[in-house]
């Protein structure tokens, strides 16, 4: 596991976590020192995440999103694109769904906040046998797409209606 690995995979851990983790708890699921932590965290501070010590462990102070659920649909090629499409404004693409007729609604966690993220993800699911989502429902879906603010959400929204992703009627379906 490479330190970025590592970080995100901390970012991941403190993030889920309700309670604060220890240092010594790290150290210990990744088999490194307490000192390699604490590195760690300054380097994911200096990153921008809003790390908290106190005396029991790392939380992480969670800023508030702004959240919009949009209809899509695209081809298998233009996965990427309209990934990519999001997470380039500023936003991250948070889940992906589907009201299937038979098997009802199926959600997936996605988190894709950067290039990066969506390259990962495209090669993954290239590398897999399973298909996208996407294609049980003939190719209409929902993402759940995060920003800070709802200008970003609305260029969000713009920037995939003029790709002809955004379905008639799924411009706007929930504003939080």
């Amino acid at each position: 596991m490479t330190g970025d690995e590592r970080r995100r995979e901390i970012i991941r851990i403190i993030e889920s976590s309700r309670v604060p983790v220890p240092a010594k708890r790290l150290a210990a699921d990744f088999d490194i020192s307490r000192q390699v932590i604490v590195q760690d965290i300054a380097l994911i501070r200096a990153a921008g995440y809003d790390i908290l010590s106190t005396n029991r462990g790392y939380l992480l102070l969670k800023k508030e999103k702004e959240s919009r659920l949009v209809k899509v649909a695209h081809s298998d090629e233009a996965m990427e694109d309209e990934l990519l499409t999001i997470v380039d404004l500023g936003a991250v693409v948070d889940n992906v769904m589907v009201n299937h007729h038979v098997y009802g609604h199926i959600e997936a966690p996605l988190h894709l906040a950067s290039r990066r993220d969506v390259s990962d993800f495209i090669g993954k699911l290239k590398a897999s046998a399973s298909g996208p989502l996407k294609n049980t429902t003939s190719g209409y879906h929902y993402h759940r797409i995060l920003a800070d603010d709802t200008a970003t959400l609305d260029e969000v929204e713009k920037a995939l209606r003029q790709k002809g992703y955004l379905l008639p009627g799924g411009e706007l379906l929930e504003r939080t």
